[in-house]
């Protein structure tokens, strides 16, 4: 046990060293005695059971309701993300996704416009890594107005060692010295926010709730609907859920603790074998998160005063290589939190179901590819809006489309139509041509370079010589 402990001090001093904020050091301290302890951050099926949430369709919010609880919303995008599973190197939000624009470019004027029809201040703030912050600032320069003269663009997010799996002492990676250091998962928002001092700053300048999303998630607009339902219920924390689909089977969902009544979201990564077909069952557990959070300043910083700055979220142990890109490297854990286990936290925090509108996650290029395509249009408001009537499954071979910039190679002229599509999969090396239409359920397959020609209409299976 001593060597561990050892590992414990190592890990405080390299912290230390990097100038990493004290009570975020005291956060990792208090992760890293339960993973000696030999915590799993598990959630067995047998201590939870369903839930069942209210709608935002059915829920009425005044005008005046909304229009004054979106005066006092600050908007937090969590950009610490470098779209490294799609091949990137920087900030994903500098994805070019509509029209040349990016996720940040649409989320400054999704802004801008907010402030503009209610007449309200209403902030962006970034929760950037040391990974993304100067390609992000550099990003947003051209919106001269987007900064408010009294607040920061950013605040950043702490970062912590990787341990090795079988020693927990900090890895040592001399190739890269980077790769020996991670965010503390998304989680680490709160202890960031009052580290920083962002916090105590909101506060005395009059806001009240924060809405936190996303960056790649542009269906995440700080709604003066949604602000209006926070403001009213007195909630300290609540989240935007929705139903899950299929799609959602492998994800996290949320569930009501039986010992205590309170709300709990269980991750993938907190899921024991023997349940995960209770994990997967879409009947059973119908609600996934959005991660759209809404929760009140004052609430956050009492809780976060009261427990020394340490939450006290659910640990996620994430086991992976020092190098992602290198399987052969060292084993190394991650101690992690999700923000939206925050709820646990607070007594009285609600669940809202929204509709999919204020959910399009881009976490791959199949994902990339409906949102760049006729199943959704952008709105003078710049928010995007489904006008399909259904989102299609897309599943492109990994081994051609995964990696961004050959995803790009094989769609030179743009997304083929969608809006007709149920879903397409595409095993082997296409491109697509200008013009091309998808309707209905579409395979295509074969060995070789291949090419869908401009105009072409795709549609039923041909996979074979109608292709």
């Amino acid at each position: 046990m001593s060597g561990r402990s050892s590992g414990l001090e190592l890990a405080r001093a390299k912290m230390v060293d990097a100038g990493v904020d004290p009570v975020a050091i005291e956060t990792f301290a208090h992760y890293y005695r339960l993973l000696e302890h030999g915590e799993t951050g598990m959630i067995p099926e047998a201590s939870i059971e369903p839930v069942d949430i209210e709608s935002i369709a059915d829920v009425e919010v005044p005008d005046d309701v909304a229009a004054k609880a979106i005066a006092e919303t600050v908007a937090i995008k969590l950009n610490g993300g470098l779209g490294t599973s799609m091949g990137m190197d920087r900030a994903k939000s500098l994805l070019c996704v509509r029209r040349g624009l990016s996720f940040l470019d649409i989320i400054a004027r999704q802004t801008l416009h907010l402030r503009q029809e209610y007449g309200v201040r209403l902030p962006l703030v970034l929760m950037n890594s040391f990974r993304t912050s100067a390609d992000s600032l550099a990003a947003l320069a051209r919106y001269e107005d987007l900064k408010l003269p009294d607040l920061p663009l950013e605040f950043r997010q702490n970062m912590e060692p990787k341990l090795l799996l079988d020693s927990l002492k900090p890895v040592e990676w001399p190739k890269d010295p980077d790769l020996e250091w991670c965010p503390p998962g998304h989680g680490d928002i709160y202890t960031a926010l009052r580290g920083t001092g962002l916090l105590d700053q909101l506060i005395e300048q009059g806001y009240r709730y924060a809405f936190v999303s996303n960056s790649d998630n542009l269906g995440a607009v700080p709604a003066p609907r949604v602000a209006g339902w926070f403001a009213a219920s007195g909630a300290p924390f609540a989240i935007e859920a929705v139903r899950r689909t299929p799609s959602d089977k492998k994800g996290g969902h949320f569930a009501r603790r039986k010992a205590d009544g309170r709300l709990v979201l269980r991750e993938t990564a907190q899921t024991l074998p023997e349940d995960r077909e209770a994990l997967a069952d879409l009947s059973r557990h119908q609600y996934c998160s959005t991660n759209n959070i809404w929760f009140d300043l004052h609430a956050m910083k009492a809780t976060l005063d009261a427990r020394e700055g340490v939450l006290g979220l659910p640990l996620i142990r994430n086991e992976k290589t020092v190098d992602p890109a290198d399987p052969t490297s060292p084993k190394v854990v991650q101690v992690e939190t999700a923000m939206g286990a925050a709820i646990e936290v607070f007594e009285g925090a609600r669940l809202i179901e929204v509709g999919r509108d204020r959910f399009i996650p881009v976490k791959t290029t199949n994902d990339l590819l409906v949102l760049r395509s006729d199943v959704y249009e952008m709105g003078p408001d710049f928010s995007l809006d489904q006008v399909a009537a259904n989102v299609p499954y897309v599943e492109l071979d990994d081994n051609h489309f995964k990696v961004v910039g050959e995803f790009d190679k094989r769609f030179p002229e743009g997304a083929p139509s969608l809006a007709k599509a149920s879903s397409l999969k595409v095993q082997g090396d296409w491109t697509f041509g200008p013009n091309v239409q998808v309707v209905g359920d579409v395979e295509l397959g074969g060995k070789g370079v291949q090419r869908v020609p401009a105009g072409e209409v795709l549609s039923g299976d041909p996979s074979g010589s109608d292709a």
